[in-house]
């Protein structure tokens, strides 16, 4: 048995690719059956998001293995196989394990760190197990790389410090506001394309909820608010003025050529509050000029982009933090996949002694005759069992914390030996190492 991870990812193939092997989350489970009734995968599960199609599988045999995915992959989406094979990568053995890990600790990602993929990496899990795609290996594969991806971000800063400048507008606010959340501050976002949405996105993780949404298409504007599922009022760029005067924050990311604020309008209604505005357009649509006026801070694209430089910077600091966690993982990992090979003798083993007791006990007890009570049974009963366990429990926690392969290899052909064993289903076979 081998475990193989094989897919394509924003690393390896361009978003027409990605976009015809992609599976949506509601035939994962159907997937995933349909690839485990192949002969040579014992277990699979799929992992597909925007930026990868991913297919994790334990394989009777490598080679078969590998071609029934790849196979199974190119007709069931309708994809020419020279063409996906162009695309696709492979990885066995410790190294697929590691990369999951990975992927589950968002080293992967896009945007380094990002935490989606944890989420994304649980509901794989759980689609798997719905699919009937997963048994104890995957099921422990799983399980260590979540557990890993939690470590990571609980342990380091990875995912720490906004990346894009959307978010770094929303993180300067709070940093120059000297606030752990958003909550009093009142808030105008002017436009309602990726750019507004992020930014509104953000605004409300932060505790933001006295936002304004202002678009020149008013029904494009209420429709990204309806998502967030919030009652937030929305207005048309037209009736920026009527807004500016009590806004505390304004963040400005239209398509306008041409500057939406300057120092003329701002002027008629500005108050005594402070008033920062963040514009991430480019073309700009706030004029430099605002700056002329009292307690009002104007902040650019080119003052967020040093912000997201720097965070992207220390993230990549965090990287070799995060993987001594990971390296951890895998050897935990490792030591429990290397213990499935001492498993069918250590159940034949205690197979065998527990059928000497079961005999030895019903001989024993035929002769103490009826007159023996059934309590005085049950404590003899008991006795035995304590025996036995005490017996056997040494060697079996010896032979598990063998590392070494060759040894606990030996030690498994010693005891077959001793005991004239025949061992209970067949070995996996460990990683190559």
């Amino acid at each position: 048995m081998q475990i193989a991870v094989i897919g394509l990812s924003h690393r390896t193939a361009p978003v027409e690719i990605r976009e015809k092997v992609s599976i949506p989350e509601q035939q994962v489970a159907e997937y995933v059956s349909r690839l485990r009734s192949c002969s040579q995968i014992a277990e699979c599960a799929i992992l597909s998001t925007c930026n990868r199609l991913e297919i994790y599988a334990v394989l009777r045999d490598s080679e078969h293995g590998l071609r029934e995915v790849t196979q199974f992959l190119a007709e069931s989406k309708g994809v020419a196989l020279p063409m996906l094979q162009r695309h696709l990568f492979t990885l066995l053995h410790q190294d697929a394990v590691m990369h999951l890990m990975r992927v589950a600790a968002g080293l992967d990602s896009i945007v380094l760190g990002e935490g989606q993929i944890l989420a994304q990496i649980k509901v794989t899990h759980k689609l798997a197990q719905q699919g009937k795609g997963v048994d104890r290996i995957l099921n422990q594969l799983f399980k260590a790389a979540i557990t890993g991806g939690k470590r990571v971000r609980e342990e380091t800063d990875i995912g720490k410090g906004a990346i894009s400048v959307s978010s770094a507008a929303v993180e300067m606010a709070m940093r120059k506001k000297n606030r752990r959340s958003l909550q009093d501050q009142r808030c105008l976002v002017v436009g309602a394309g990726k750019m507004g949405e992020l930014v509104l996105r953000h605004l409300i993780s932060k505790g933001a909820r006295q936002i304004i949404v202002l678009n020149r298409s008013l029904e494009k504007a209420a429709q990204m608010v309806e998502q967030f599922g919030l009652m937030l009022p929305v207005a048309t760029i037209d009736e920026l003025g009527n807004h500016l005067g009590a806004a505390d924050l304004i963040f400005t990311c239209t398509s306008a050529s041409e500057p939406l604020i300057n120092y003329e309008r701002l002027s008629q209604v500005r108050r005594e509050q402070p008033l920062m505005i963040f514009d991430i357009a480019v073309p700009r649509n706030v004029a430099v000029d605002v700056e002329e006026l009292s307690n009002v801070h104007l902040f650019n694209v080119d003052h967020l982009k040093q912000v997201v430089e720097e965070n992207r910077a220390y993230r990549q600091l965090m990287v070799q933090q995060c993987e001594d966690i990971l390296l951890q993982q895998l050897d935990e990992f490792l030591d429990w996949w290397r213990n499935l090979e001492a498993v069918p003798t250590i159940n034949s083993l205690r197979q065998k002694v527990e059928t000497i007791r079961e005999q030895e006990l019903e001989k024993a007890l035929s002769r103490l005759g009826t007159e023996f009570g059934e309590k005085h049974q049950g404590i003899i009963d008991s006795l035995t069992r304590a025996i036995v366990n005490k017996i056997l429990h040494d060697p079996m926690v010896q032979l598990r914390a063998q590392r070494d392969v060759e040894a606990r290899r030996r030690a498994l052909q010693t005891l077959q030996t001793l005991f004239n064993l025949e061992p209970l289903g067949s070995n996996p076979e460990p990683p190559v190492l």
